[in-house]
């Protein structure tokens, strides 16, 4: 059962005031994903204190790097399920995983950040794999 929006509202916020475009449906998934050719980035949210609590602001950090993706996109697990599950139907070859970062290029999954390498690490070090994961794939 999804969280109530008040206490959901800031940890979106998070997201989208760094000029990520959430997908809320899984229409708009497929709009944003289906066709797309440039470097997307795809942070998969949650509520998750510990890992989620690290993986936004990482995220956010990252964004003040030289090379970033070009599209910008999330979804809200627990949240927005027809939109995450959606979503996971793009990341192929991992199980699901929230929160989680995908970077697409070219219409095909190239590099993945799962819950496992986020959870325990400090924002700098999440944001340090993702700046160099957009030095490889952007």
């Amino acid at each position: 059962m999804p969280y109530p929006e008040m206490l959901v509202a800031p940890m979106r916020e998070d997201l989208t005031r760094v000029g990520f475009t959430e997908l809320r449906t899984a229409d708009a998934v497929d709009a944003m994903l289906g066709g797309e050719r440039r470097s997307v980035i795809l942070a998969i949210n949650s509520v998750c204190g510990c890992a989620a609590g690290a993986m936004r602001p990482a995220v956010a950090m990252s964004m003040e790097h030289e090379k970033t993706p070009e599209i910008r996109l999330t979804v809200f697990a627990g949240q927005d399920l027809e939109a995450t599950e959606r979503a996971r139907e793009y990341i192929t070859g991992y199980p699901p995983s929230s929160p989680s970062v995908a970077l697409f290029n070219d219409g095909e999954l190239v590099w993945m950040l799962e819950r496992h390498q986020i959870e325990g690490r400090t924002p700098y070090e999440i944001a340090d794999d993702l700046k160099a994961a957009y030095d490889r794939y952007c």
